[in-house]
């Protein structure tokens, strides 16, 4: 019951206002998990294949065909976000 609301004896404006800030509060954390302000980080292959959402073949295809460009650092791989993004294209239907 910790977590409950009772909506009895609460106005419009501060209904209104409850759900602005938790509104508010899922923006923040949303803007925090899709940070694409940092447009320069540098993904490895699991980051990269979560943020792409594909599997490891599919990756690894993509890069062989040139799609997309990796960047190593001895037997490790990694992919730049801002080109990742770059390489979206947009479907034509």
């Amino acid at each position: 019951m910790a977590d409950s609301i009772l909506l009895q004896n609460l106005n419009t404006a501060d209904l209104t206002q409850l759900i602005k800030d938790g509104v508010k509060s899922q923006l923040a954390d949303f803007k925090e998990t899709f940070n694409t302000h940092n447009r320069d980080e540098l993904l490895t292959r699991t980051e990269t294949c979560k943020f792409l959402q594909i599997d490891s073949s599919t990756l690894w295809a993509w890069t062989n065909k040139g799609k997309v460009k990796a960047y190593g650092i001895g037997n490790r791989r990694y992919y730049k976000k801002a080109e990742l993004l770059a390489s979206l294209k947009p479907l034509n239907k």
